[in-house]
């Protein structure tokens, strides 16, 4: 019997992993294709090479399968689960004495190894390629211009101190047009002093920022002091170069680690994270709709009648909708501080296996 069980097994992983693999070809190719159509502009605008065109898409490649891997599970679940019930296989399954949740098995567990792997893929293998994708856009389409991260580069290091940067080398590591602001921690809106320098560079070797030709004020109620020092230590500041590269990243360019550092000098510097939070969450949360959607699969293609691949599609799309409906809701309650970052980014998760639980009990009923 456990050898009929396991060769029935294989089967539906089989069905099920080969149904995916279509599943996820057929998006990216209409990924490109309507993705072309709409860039194609700007290709031939800016004379952007087949080559690139390439690279370009290789790097799109991953963000595809990110945002299509819960469809294409869907979809797989969908038609293995209908195909084997229009062929009477699934009724035979029941007559022998599998449960419609033991039918499910293989189905979780190969939904479940995808979703932890999808953690790993979507916190970051997909940055690192969403970044040379927004690099290759900005160097030829001349896109995100004003993201690029070198120029006007503003950041709060504390609560009481203020920065700006006209122009930041990130090869060098060397900040030019350098203005730093420190104000009264009893009163925010006084400035105690003030330094100025034509360039302020990284030394790694203490950790510390070196101001150049810096012109040092400090204002007191008896006047202005002024100072001027060829080289002047500022000590250590909350951040550090790569600090500097991460605070223009969009969050789609920023891997977990990053995001978790970057999180982490919002909140020393008193500003606001909770949109950063709720991006970090749901980097995490969203893999999982891998598993979730299997509870939906099931019990609807177990239950339907005869239905083509174009049906299987369409309720594909119709449930993916939905669930990116409930995510750009959590996402919004999670950016006004109404939801926990955590829970507004795990709200569609919850949601959705609440209602595929209840889905499957009603169906095994």
């Amino acid at each position: 019997m456990r050898d009929k069980i396991k060769i029935i097994d294989a089967y539906i992983t089989k069905e099920f992993i080969q149904m995916v693999i279509f599943g996820l070809v057929a998006f990216i190719l209409i990924f490109i294709l309507v993705d072309l159509m709409e860039n194609l502009d700007d290709f031939i605008d800016q004379r952007v090479s087949a080559s690139i065109i390439l690279k370009y898409y290789f790097y799109f490649a991953p963000e595809i399968i990110k945002l299509t891997l819960p469809v294409a599970v869907l979809l797989s679940c969908l038609f293995t689960t209908g195909r084997m019930s229009n062929l009477n296989e699934l009724t035979a399954l029941k007559v022998s004495g599998m449960s419609l949740y033991r039918f499910m098995v293989p189905f979780l567990v190969i939904s479940l190894m995808l979703s932890l792997l999808s953690v790993y893929f979507n916190g970051w293998v997909v940055p690192k390629t969403n970044r040379k994708k927004l690099n290759l856009e900005r160097v030829y389409m001349r896109k995100h211009l004003e993201s690029w991260g070198k120029y006007n580069i503003y950041i709060q290091d504390t609560y009481t101190r203020l920065l700006s940067i006209g122009y930041f080398d990130d090869e060098l590591n060397i900040a030019h047009r350098v203005d730093i602001q420190d104000f009264d921690s009893s009163d925010v809106t006084k400035v105690i002093a003030r330094y100025t320098a034509p360039s302020m560079k990284w030394d790694s070797s203490s950790g510390n920022w070196l101001l150049i030709n810096c012109i040092y004020r400090k204002f007191n109620p008896n006047g202005e002091s002024i100072e001027k020092r060829d080289t002047f230590n500022i000590g250590k500041l909350n951040f550090k170069p790569i600090d500097i590269k991460r605070k223009q990243m969009k969050p789609d360019e920023m891997n977990l680690d990053e995001m978790k550092g970057f999180i982490q000098d919002q909140i020393r510097s008193g500003n606001d994270p909770a949109r950063w939070l709720t991006d970090y969450h749901s980097k995490i949360s969203f893999p999982f709709s891998n598993l979730i959607v299997v509870l939906f699969g099931v019990a609807l293609a177990s239950q339907k009648k005869r239905a083509g691949l174009a049906m299987e599609f369409g309720l594909s799309l119709l449930i993916a909708f939905l669930y990116f409906i409930f995510i750009k809701i959590g996402a919004s309650l999670g950016y006004a501080r109404i939801l926990h970052p955590f829970i507004s980014a795990w709200l569609a998760n919850i949601v959705f296996l609440a209602v595929g639980i209840i889905t499957i009990l009603k169906v095994r009923k």
